[in-house]
C-alpha cells in the first residue's frame, strides 16, 4: 500500500511526525532542560556545541511544523463539537 501526502489526515500524521523530531531537537539542544550531569557530558563534545548553535532554529522550525500541523488538522475534521 502506497502512502500518499495528498489528503489532510496524510499530512497532518506526517507533520505530527515532524513535531516531535523537532520537540526533541529543540530539547537537546537546550542545555537548561536536560539536566546537570547530562549536560555536563555533552558539553565535553564538539559536535554538541556546533549543534547547541542551532538551537534558536530549532524553536523556528518547531513551531512552524506545530502551526501547520494545527491548520491542517482543523481545515481537515474542523474543530470538534463539545
Amino acid at each position: 500500500m502506497a502512502f500518499y501526502l495528498t489528503s489532510g489526515p496524510n499530512i497532518t500524521f506526517v507533520l505530527g511526525v515532524t513535531n516531535l523530531i523537532f520537540l526533541l531537537l529543540t530539547f537537546f539542544s537546550c542545555r537548561c532542560l536536560m539536566g546537570k550531569p547530562l549536560t555536563e557530558f555533552l558539553w565535553k563534545r564538539e559536535w554538541y556545541k556546533r549543534f547547541y548553535t542551532t538551537h534558536c532554529w530549532w524553536w523556528r522550525f518547531f513551531f512552524l511544523s506545530v502551526a501547520l500541523h494545527s491548520i491542517i488538522a482543523i481545515t481537515s475534521f474542523s474543530i470538534p463539537r463539545f
